[in-house]
């Protein structure tokens, strides 16, 4: 079954507001079996959605629309549709009961413009909403199925699930697809596509889809079986040799987090965790914090941005900031050293690094990164090169300094 989506609204084209109706109702539309071949947004304007509409694939089964059935002047899709479908609107007493039943609970009068949210289509089936006053609507033509639906996401999701969903499986006979992501760290998508090229080979053979989902820092790999939950078992056992094959980067599958998995893994070994921070600005810290119960394993931190507090705070040797600079091997060590025995912890990552966009040099240019860890008395340090955006040179360092201590521990 093949589905496009419609989201209908002026709001939506500036970016004042995101369009999250859709990325839900495509995870949720692929669990039944059913596939978005297209997602399309327009104007509130009633040439535009009829041009959607007509514009769709020959081979699309469902149009599914959302957004403009509200109770202002604004709000056309109904009109549209009624326009596109040769129908009229009639007061649809089911609805406008509840309608009724939504405002005298809340205690609220009730306008006439609301009044006309019960006025429906004659020719369609009516979507009972359960959670707002906007109804759904389905309307069958030549074959081919328009389902318009409010806007507002939790009215959206409420008529899906209740009312859309059971009505698509009566009328086609689905098989729900399966997906498994494995997540990735410190590998760039187009490097990560040549070292599995054969994996990736053995997978498409075997007719499986296979999608890189890449974001800074990460690498998601989804295999999808178009057969079901019946490919489980095999589709793991790649994800298995992707893990022995790239132990580094493999961090976890599906909604695994590094700070959850590094959280595991600490508590797994015992140990104990601080961080000596400079240009990571404390978000390590947050990032290993954020899990509940980081109290049985993070102990503390020390911020310390200037270079006299990496003195005072953390005993740097003034010789090291000197000769070597912040921004060097030798300081990150010295950094990650000293913090493990000022906080008394058994591990301690530290993080200096040029974050820019401003403070670069030839030798030390933006993006650039020393991360130190010291753990159970040995400290290394690795050498880093991001990019020239601030906010993700310092992402990308958290996520690196994690997947750094993962690895690790997965060893010990």
């Amino acid at each position: 079954m093949n589905i496009e989506i419609l989201a209908i609204g002026d709001e939506l084209l500036i970016g004042q507001t995101i369009n999250t109706n859709a990325s839900w109702l495509g995870q949720e539309l692929s669990k039944i079996g059913a596939r978005v071949t297209r997602s399309v947004v327009v104007a509130d304007d009633s040439a535009r959605i009829i041009e959607a509409l007509e514009n769709a694939y020959p081979e699309t089964n469902c149009i599914i629309i959302t957004g403009g059935l509200g109770p202002t002047k604004d709000d056309i899709t109904k009109h549209t549709l009624c326009s596109y479908f040769g129908t009229h609107l009639e007061m649809h007493p089911p609805t406008l009961a509840k309608i009724e039943a939504y405002f005298t609970s809340r205690n609220r009068p009730m306008l006439e413009t609301n009044i006309q949210q019960a006025a429906l289509p004659v020719d369609c089936e009516i979507l009972p909403n359960n959670y707002g006053t906007a109804a759904g609507m389905l309307f069958e033509k030549e074959g081919r199925y328009c389902v318009s639906l409010p806007g507002v996401p939790y009215e959206m999701k409420g008529i899906v699930t209740e009312e859309l969903i059971p009505r698509l499986l009566q009328r086609f006979q689905l098989k729900a697809m399966y997906h498994y992501t494995a997540l990735t760290q410190g590998i760039g998508e187009s490097f990560l596509a040549e070292q599995i090229s054969d994996w990736e080979d053995r997978i498409r053979a075997r007719g499986f889809g296979l999608a890189y989902l890449p974001s800074p820092g990460l690498v998601k790999l989804r295999i999808t079986s178009f057969e079901g939950k019946e490919d489980q078992a095999e589709i793991m056992q790649f994800f298995q040799e992707l893990a022995s094959r790239l132990p580094e980067a493999v961090f976890g599958y599906e909604a695994d987090t590094l700070p959850e998995v590094c959280g595991s893994l600490l508590k797994k070994n015992n140990m104990t965790i601080g961080t000596v921070e400079s240009c990571t600005s404390g978000l390590l810290a947050q990032q290993i914090t954020s899990i509940s119960g980081a109290s049985d394993y993070f102990m503390g931190s020390l911020l310390t941005y200037s270079n006299d507090l990496k003195h005072r705070l953390c005993d740097v040797s003034i010789d090291a900031i000197l000769s070597e600079g912040v921004v060097s091997e030798r300081v990150a060590m010295e950094m990650a050293q000293n913090g493990a025995k000022k906080l008394g912890v058994d591990v301690c990552i530290s993080t200096t690094g040029v974050a820019g966009p401003t403070g670069g040099s030839v030798d030390k240019p933006v993006g650039l990164v020393w991360i130190g860890l010291s753990i159970s008395g040995r400290t290394v340090a690795r050498k880093f090169q991001f990019g020239d955006n601030r906010e993700r040179n310092i992402q990308m360092t958290v996520l690196s300094a994690l997947n750094w201590l993962r690895y690790e521990l997965s060893q010990r």
